[in-house]
């Protein structure tokens, strides 16, 4: 059996480095912070500047490690290799990429129209994010691992990636004041992450990278009272998971 503290180790981050993208959202945040309490200096990538300085300030504050804020655009590939070289340059090789950041576009209203209803360019913004995107950061970051041959990538999908929704828990539905539902391309773009998870851990295997999936169901995160009420009844812990509570599967696979 292994020593007292042996286990605990395990898990112990320290002096490695991480990246979260979508590191200043609403999961972001509590991902940032598990792995900085786990001992990661930590780069928080984000489309906006100040919430990704801000956040990195915080943890800084909070945790007493190296950080840095970045400002990207996951579906610019430039973008992303530019801000994977800047964060590399201040806070040495990655070790740790946690593949976060998604998006429901510009105008929430078309983002969560009918099925019937999704244009082309709608459809276009959001797989630009949230699969395409994926693929540029695994790209800039994994072929990097590879040249050490060490790292974990890890990616967040969706429950409705592999499941399909219930559509009757949106029946007077609401998130952030307007009507919710699970778009298609929402589900089409998270099925895409798990696909290329699968891909991409079987490619770099031999380099030394792990690459895995976090997918969670529905987090408490805006809806209202209905909307919980509802996806609650069909899950068999009757509730809606927490944002912190998918920070220990992450440090596991980290």
């Amino acid at each position: 059996m292994k020593a007292k503290g042996e286990y605990r180790a395990q898990f112990d981050l320290g002096g490695k480095v991480a990246l979260v993208t979508g590191g200043a959202g609403i999961l972001g945040r509590h991902f940032c912070a598990a792995l900085a309490d786990s001992g990661a200096n930590l780069a928080v990538l984000d489309l906006s500047l100040a919430a990704a300085q801000e956040t990195a300030s915080e943890i800084a504050t909070r945790f007493g490690v190296r950080t840095i804020g970045v400002a990207a655009n996951v579906a610019d590939p430039k973008s992303g290799q530019e801000a994977v070289a800047e964060i590399e340059a201040t806070l040495g090789p990655i070790d740790v990429l946690h593949n976060n950041a998604a998006g429901k576009g510009d105008d929430m209203k078309r983002f969560f129209a009918a099925l019937e209803e999704c244009t082309p360019e709608v459809w276009r913004e959001i797989m630009a994010v949230n699969l395409d995107g994926m693929f540029w950061m695994a790209q800039a970051v994994g072929a990097r691992m590879a040249t050490r041959r060490r790292g974990s990538i890890i990616q967040t999908a969706s429950i409705y990636g592999i499941l399909g929704p219930d559509q009757r828990i949106y029946e007077g539905s609401h998130y952030l004041g307007g009507p919710i539902n699970t778009p298609p391309v929402y589900a089409a773009s998270k099925a895409g992450v798990v696909g290329l998870t699968t891909y991409l851990a079987t490619y770099w295997a031999a380099k030394g990278v792990r690459v895995n999936c976090l997918t969670p169901g529905g987090v408490e995160s805006g809806q209202n009272e209905i909307f919980k009420k509802s996806y609650a009844a069909r899950t068999p812990m009757g509730r809606m998971a927490h944002a912190h509570e998918m920070t220990g599967a992450l440090l596991f696979l980290a």
